[in-house]
């Protein structure tokens, strides 16, 4: 038989990654986008933004931008992806991952909450004609690039 054994949390001293790394991510994000601001002008998102969740892979093509996240436990009915005034959410709830309701809790490492995660599209993605496919807890979004408008010359008969 397999024993488990809880642990007080009272007895070890408990430091919150998020709370002690996001500073750190911060500081790291706001200096690769001042030494690189033609990323954020040319596919415009922050690909290095912190320790959001769902973490994600961002990668740009020639026509498009792809946004690859990976939420596990959850079925597609529980996401919703929504684009309001250039910016992409992705959100999501985790809640009832499991019955505890006759059970004495022994350890939670488990998160049973809600997530959302917004993007800020930029003037060159086509935020009216995105898709997305959620498959085994990775979910792929596709963000079509607009096409520049092409400067046309008109000569202007002078009167």
């Amino acid at each position: 038989m397999t024993k488990i054994k809880a642990i007080r949390t009272s007895q070890i001293p408990t430091i919150d990654r998020d709370s002690f790394l996001t500073p750190f991510d911060k500081i790291f994000d706001q200096l690769v986008e001042s030494q690189f601001p033609e990323v954020m002008r040319t596919i415009g998102i922050r690909p290095y933004e912190g320790s959001a969740y769902p973490k994600v892979n961002v990668y740009e093509y020639e026509n498009r931008v792809g946004i690859v996240a990976e939420i596990p436990g959850l079925n597609k009915s529980q996401l919703v992806i929504d684009v309001q005034e250039g910016v992409l959410t992705i959100s999501g709830d985790k809640h009832g991952i499991w019955d505890e309701k006759d059970a004495k809790v022994v350890r939670r490492e488990l998160k049973s909450s809600s997530f959302k995660r917004s993007f800020q599209l930029g003037d060159q993605l086509d935020g009216d004609n995105i898709t997305a496919i959620f498959k085994e807890g990775i979910l792929s979004i596709v963000v079509p690039k607009l096409q520049p408008v092409q400067s046309t010359k008109k000569t202007i008969k002078i009167g």
